[in-house]
């Protein structure tokens, strides 16, 4: 069963981005109810508050025991597995999205590194001397899951290149925070656990270069090193992300989609739990170890652990006292003014400066408002902060810490705001520009449009054009006509159609594409097309002959042609260029070369046509070629 327009397929591989960023916005919801909730706890009945968390837990195996209590297991324990899918994400984000261009990963890593130090330097000269300055490092790490929730909001006024740009500055900010949690806040470190944590880091890495895919070994392997870490007095939380890091991501290849088809039939044909397990595991092989970790833990990662850790870090007891105190220490306000002022003028600082020193040969992917708000919103600290916290602090200026930053989450939100809304009253042109920015996409589309060969509807010079791999035989396709027939009705796009019959389960596909090249011979391509996605439950010889002999083609030379299979070398071609795209599955689209995941409804290919519009109006003004 298929909602919402998107295609199996589409929704379980790994999409640069889009489905990370939908989760995480959709949990930011839950994680400040969850702040709320222990707000309110804490000043409702403190003592059973803090007396839940300290409850002390412990595991003895063989002689050894490992003992944290309740908070440390949720701050220790199950917040390494939040940091495992920040690492897969930045992994996925390098193997399939726009950092698959290194270069494009310089500025906003630079920015990021900024945007760490600047908060840092303005907290210490709030607190250069005494025992606060140990807590430099608070003020540094942006809250990947409440600042994407906040763009979330904004809607439509933040494109996903946007959102790409945050989250690379994002997770640098969590890889250098979490060093500096290593290094910096881990106390009495023993040597002896610490190799044996990296020993068996390599191992797994070892075993992944192998192909191993038992994910028990995986997952016990990772309790060691995370184990190990613990007992060597480093963070664990680090074997999280190290872990995402290297855990590759790419999208299916059309032969282990069709290795995967033939074990499901095999199963189909004689259903025994021998070849049960062996389509499952054909199945499952099909698909990256990124996608398949992101598909298990992000959902809990992002609903239940980080507002979890929210619940058992954020109660604070807030009185007229303590606020009229608290807001007057040099902590609270160091963490303030830090995130505040300190990250903005970092991000944006950093970005400006290796804009102009490059002279623009290196340069952000959005624009300059984009990189404002960008700024700004990176001020929403959270989930790092209150881990570093927790280890700087205790009592009255931990409670003072976590006040500072979760005041400059509010003010970060809606300095935000204001920036978005602001760049709202520029014009259509300037708006786009502001936001977009002027550097060149990346293009996924391997083999150009070419109108001596590829089958077009729509204007030549159309400034948005649609490639469509499809199979006639899919009823994905047959759904997504009726919405490209819509979006056909701007005079300002061409649609282009490619092959991709999926042989493996749509036997007629491929007769059927060879159809539609016979009707082109013959001039009617386009008319045999929208005949083949009404019909696609009949697609059969003798009905293809049937349909030919309707739109007036010459029958003979067309069945002669489907007889001989004159055009299946260039139905092939179609098939290569597909393959060479990395496209495995139908339908799929590229928007002027860029590839577009996710659903195919008429809103969600509309907004992806008017943002590809405005790239490409920016392009024309700025001499870009596309």
């Amino acid at each position: 069963m298929v909602t919402d327009d998107r295609t199996l397929w589409t929704r379980a591989i790994a999409a640069p981005v889009r489905a990370f960023l939908r989760t995480e916005a959709g949990s930011s919801g839950v994680l400040v109810g969850a702040i709320a909730a222990a707000l309110i706890w804490a000043n409702v009945s403190p003592s059973t508050y803090e007396g839940l968390w300290h409850l002390p837990l412990s595991v003895r195996m063989a002689g050894a025991s490992l003992g944290l209590d309740l908070r440390g297991c949720v701050n220790s324990g199950l917040m390494a597995l939040f940091f495992l899918v920040v690492g897969l994400e930045a992994r996925r984000e390098f193997d399939l999205g726009d950092l698959r261009e290194r270069s494009r990963f310089v500025l906003p890593a630079a920015a990021g590194v900024a945007g760490l130090a600047v908060p840092s330097l303005i907290y210490l000269a709030f607190n250069a001397t005494g025992d606060a300055a140990h807590g430099w490092a608070v003020a540094m790490s942006t809250d990947t899951a409440l600042a994407l929730g906040m763009l979330a909001l904004l809607g439509k006024d933040v494109p996903d290149r946007i959102r790409v740009f945050l989250l690379t500055v994002f997770v640098v900010d969590d890889v250098v925070s979490l060093i500096v949690i290593a290094f910096v806040y881990s106390k009495d470190i023993q040597l002896l656990p610490l190799l044996v944590a990296v020993a068996v880091f390599a191992i797994l890495l070892g075993i992944r270069a192998a192909h191993v895919r038992s994910g028990f070994v995986y997952a016990a392997l990772g309790m060691i090193v995370w184990a190990a870490l613990l007992e060597s007095g480093v963070d664990p939380v680090v074997s999280g992300l190290a872990i995402g890091l290297v855990t590759t991501a790419y999208t299916p290849a059309r032969d282990a989609l069709e290795r995967a088809t033939g074990l499901f039939r095999l199963f189909r044909e004689q259903p025994t739990a021998q070849l049960a397990r062996e389509a499952v595991a054909g199945l499952t092989a099909s698909l990256s170890p990124n996608a398949r970790l992101q598909n298990r833990f992000h959902p809990w990662t992002s609903y239940v652990i980080v507002p979890l850790f929210a619940l058992a870090n954020a109660g604070i007891v807030i009185d007229g006292g303590f606020l009229a105190r608290a807001y007057t220490t040099p902590v609270t306000l160091g963490i303030i003014f830090g995130f505040v002022i300190g990250k903005p003028i970092g991000i944006i600082g950093t970005s400006w400066v290796i804009s102009r020193m490059t002279r623009g040969r290196l340069r952000p992917q959005v624009g300059w408002a984009a990189v404002g708000g960008s700024g700004t919103i990176a001020g929403i600290g959270f989930t790092v902060s209150f881990l570093i916290a927790t280890l700087a602090f205790q009592g009255r200026q931990l409670d003072e810490a976590k006040l500072g930053v979760l005041t400059a989450a509010v003010l970060s939100s809606a300095i935000t705001w204001i920036v978005y809304r602001a760049t709202r009253l520029l014009s259509p042109e300037r708006r786009a520009l502001a936001l977009h920015g002027d550097t060149e996409d990346i293009i996924d589309l391997t083999e150009p449009v070419d109108p001596e060969r590829d089958h077009i509807r729509g204007p030549a010079q159309a400034s948005v054009t649609i490639v469509e791999y499809g199979d006639f035989q899919c009823p994905y396709c047959g759904r997504a006509e009726p919405v490209v027939r819509d979006l056909l009705a701007d005079n300002d796009l061409r649609y282009v159609w490619r092959h991709l019959p999926l042989t493996d389960v749509h036997p007629q596909a491929e007769l059927a594409a060879e159809a539609a090249e016979a009707a082109a011979a013959q001039g009617r391509f386009w008319d045999m097309h929208d005949l083949l996605l009404e019909r696609q439950e009949n697609l059969r010889p003798k009905e293809l002959v049937a349909y030919a002999e309707q739109l007036g083609l010459d029958g003979d030379r067309f069945h002669d042609e489907l007889l001989r299979h004159v055009h299946s070398g260039r139905v092939a071609q179609d098939v290569e260029s597909a393959d060479l795209s990395g496209v495995s599955g139908t339908p799929t689209f590229f928007i002027n070369g860029r590839r577009h995941y996710g659903a195919f409804d008429i809103q969600t290919l509309t907004a992806a046509v008017k943002t590809a519009r405005a790239r490409a109006s920016i392009g024309a003004r700025t001499g870009s070629t596309r």
